[in-house]
């Protein structure tokens, strides 16, 4: 069987438990996370390997797999980031977002530098980091299927938003700094609709095409996407020009769900040795990289919803907590990228992506999770508007 076969193969196999799950009422990327935590490594473990002859190095070795994988991350992560910067900060936004960011994050900062084995500075930061992030798309899923009150749905929404825009730019900025030159190519990119708006280019979707284009480039050459990602989105803000995606959000949604998201997972999680994959930790380490970030943020999250103002009358602290403690997409493209750049190791890797899956699940075995039909075409970022 060809490799191009097996991954068509994964795709189906995504695509079924994403449909079994919808009639459970579960949201995709719930599903998704199931299936590559779970089913992908006894997968490679008792039939690809032993069976195919095939490790998880050949099966992601060809050039159109990474031209593919690239396009999908350029995708995800250019949702991710335009969510970030439609940032419309408020007093009560921001007493949730400071606890909710800095507990979790010192907590990682600790872990990192006190219970796992010497490391770069960098990969420590970026394990703060990761136990601080939370997921914007699935907790939008989250309190728009719950019916949650608009305004209190605006206000976590701009709570995460500025957590996860705290995070990408301390990581973009870490990385950076050890190459300080290779900051000058993103930057000058990330200028590129100045000059284009001095020529009288108008039209939103050149911008967004070599927004795109550009994200793709980056992250093919390994230049630091992150910075290009927000300085050019900040640069459209400051011009007040809509980025604009390549197609329509029912397509985009297909586009995530059938193809970017499962291939971005498929091809971290076969690159870990199912063998071993958990023997570089001792039951401490592992059991502080799947419980410490729940606890810290959840503790976290609890702080701020405490220092302000209850966004409705019966606001439950419990349950917004809950909520702002989903990692999901953020998570997923936030490992996935500290995985192709070596700052974690696959173990650490599959560790957190088991965090991960634990932490996503939690508002749905609170029952937070049924998702009615209606949701099939999400309007786009609704909560950006004050």
């Amino acid at each position: 069987m060809s490799i191009a076969l097996l991954w068509a193969l994964a795709l189906v196999l995504f695509w079924i438990v994403s449909e079994l799950g919808r009639r459970l009422g579960l949201i995709p990327i719930v599903s998704q996370l199931l299936l590559a935590t779970l089913g992908l490594p006894l997968l490679m473990l008792f039939w690809v390997e032993p069976h195919l002859q095939l490790s998880g190095a050949a099966l992601v070795a060809p050039a159109w797999l990474k031209t593919l994988y690239g396009l999908s991350f350029a995708l995800l992560l250019g949702h991710i980031l335009a969510d970030v910067v439609e940032l419309n900060v408020d007093r009560q936004s921001l007493k949730i977002a400071l606890p909710s960011f800095l507990v979790p994050f010192a907590c990682g900062l600790a872990c990192g530098a006190l219970l796992l084995p010497e490391q770069p500075w960098l990969t420590t930061l970026a394990l703060g980091l990761v136990f601080a992030i939370t997921a914007i798309p699935v907790l939008y899923l989250y309190l728009r299927n719950i019916d949650y009150p608009p305004a209190a749905t605006r206000r976590l929404m701009q709570s995460a938003i500025l957590i996860d825009l705290t995070c990408w730019l301390l990581f973009g900025l870490g990385k950076g700094s050890l190459e300080p030159v290779s900051l000058l190519l993103p930057l000058l990119g990330a200028c590129l609709p100045l000059p284009l708006y001095a020529l009288g280019v108008r039209r939103p979707w050149v911008y967004s095409l070599g927004f795109f284009g550009l994200l793709f480039v980056a992250e093919h050459y390994r230049l630091n996407a992150l910075i290009f990602g927000i300085g050019y989105l900040c640069c459209l803000a400051w011009l007040k020009l809509p980025l604009r995606m390549p197609l329509s959000d029912l397509w985009i949604k297909r586009l995530q769900n059938g193809i970017a998201i499962p291939l971005i997972l498929t091809f971290g999680i076969i690159q870990i040795d199912v063998h071993n994959v958990l023997l570089g930790f001792d039951a401490i380490q592992l059991s502080a990289l799947l419980l410490l970030p729940i606890v810290s943020k959840l503790l976290g999250n609890w702080l701020g919803l405490c220092w302000a103002t209850p966004s409705f009358a019966g606001a439950s602290k419990w349950r917004e907590s809950l909520l702002l403690n989903i990692r999901g997409l953020s998570e997923i493209v936030f490992l996935n990228l500290l995985l192709q750049q070596q700052l974690i190791s696959p173990a650490l890797y599959f560790a957190l992506m088991l965090m991960s899956l634990v932490a996503t699940l939690m508002p749905a075995l609170a029952g937070l999770h049924r998702i009615p039909l209606k949701t099939a075409q999400p309007a786009r970022r609704p909560y950006a508007e004050p």
